[in-house]
């Protein structure tokens, strides 16, 4: 038997993960990582990194890690009968939050969910693991771990809730360290086993926003947090230099956007890039945005690259599909990669995953 720390959000991944954890013999210990940071609070703040615990939001956000989701952890630790701490992760938080609003600023997309596992859920985390004892970490991720030197993470069983992208930033020497119960589990069958146990958690809905923004609102969001520092607000040009309009700031935008432009075109047009010195947003018909040749920085491996050039596949978003590519190993820690096919909307930084079939060979940010 092992004694396991188990991260509970409070949905029905991680507490039937504490069910099958205990029915595998493991002493589970079920922590509760709070932030404490509301949109509210955050907008209220002026860019502030260290903040009260306050209300939750008023309107409905399918996120995590508030006070209702905290209580319902709880509920969940009381009725299996093993412990709860809610840990105070607030200035780790406030880190990610200070990235998040960063790489809006300087015409990148974030993606704070990538940053929270590799910083706090397996980076910060594994301190208070050490502290208390305990042989591993576990989550309610899907995603799988095969053994091995060092074991190999794999897509989880179930294609359509696979996690694996959002983990390829995890330190390698800590794989042999982590467990994912949910991971050879369909979400069918984790409701279910839910529903046998008479957890309440059973129909809640996944996680689907960022945790601190509030659905529809990150520029917002990114100006208030960020007070009067920069003012990013500048001009919408076409791909021929033509402008056509001026836009509030350049967080307001991603590429591949065509919703919420602010001009009529008379045709659907899509944000190409961001230009951050320029603070120009450009944009054109959706045929110009296909790219076969990009190239990513600080990437971390999480099992040997095979060769200086390899085929494998590419996965540039968490809900895309995975395309063939060609992987150059480049100084630095950088690759470039060559799509077999065109693929649209490739964001700088945005995370791209690295796969030989199931396997996660490893990841960097787009540049």
């Amino acid at each position: 038997m092992a004694r396991v720390l188990l991260a509970m959000s409070g949905g029905v991944d991680s507490s039937v993960a504490a069910h099958l954890l205990r029915q595998a013999g493991h002493e589970v210990i079920g922590v509760f990582m709070r932030h404490g940071i509301t949109p509210e609070v955050a907008a209220a703040a002026g860019g502030s990194s260290l903040l009260p615990v306050l209300s939750e939001p008023k309107e409905h956000k399918q996120g995590c890690c508030t006070s209702a989701d905290a209580a319902d952890a709880r509920r969940v630790t009381e009725m299996l009968e093993i412990p709860f701490y809610a840990l105070n992760f607030e200035e780790h938080f406030g880190q990610i939050i200070d990235y998040f609003v960063r790489e809006y600023t300087v015409a990148r997309t974030p993606n704070p969910c990538v940053m929270c596992n590799n910083w706090v859920k397996f980076g910060h985390l594994f301190s208070y693991a050490d502290d208390i004892g305990a042989d591993f970490v576990a989550t309610g991720h899907y995603a799988r771990l095969i053994p091995g030197d060092p074991p190999a993470l794999c897509r989880g069983r179930d294609a359509e809730k696979d996690q694996s992208y959002v983990l390829f930033g995890i330190e390698r020497d800590r794989l042999d360290r982590l467990l994912f119960p949910v991971g050879e589990c369909l979400k069918p069958e984790i409701r279910e086993i839910a529903r046998e146990l008479g957890l309440r958690v059973a129909e809640k809905k996944d996680s689907q926003e960022i945790c601190f923004v509030q659905h529809g609102h990150h520029a917002e969001f990114v100006r208030r947090w960020r007070g009067g520092e920069a003012d990013t607000s500048g001009q919408i040009v076409t791909t021929d230099g033509r402008a056509v309009g001026e836009h509030a700031g350049i967080e307001g935008f991603t590429i591949g956007q065509r919703k919420g432009l602010g001009v009529a075109m008379g045709e659907p047009y899509f944000v190409i890039r961001i230009e951050a010195e320029s603070k120009q947003v450009v944009i054109g018909r959706k045929e110009e945005l296909g790219r076969t040749t990009f190239h990513a920085s600080e990437v971390s491996w999480l099992a040997d690259p095979p060769a200086e050039e390899f085929a494998c596949q590419v996965q540039i978003r968490y809900n895309s599909r995975p395309v063939d590519a060609s992987l150059t190993l480049l100084p630095e820690k950088r690759i470039r990669v060559d799509l077999d096919h065109q693929r649209n909307a490739v964001s700088p930084g945005q995370a791209v995953v690295c796969y030989l079939g199931e396997r996660v060979l490893g990841g960097g940010w787009i540049e």
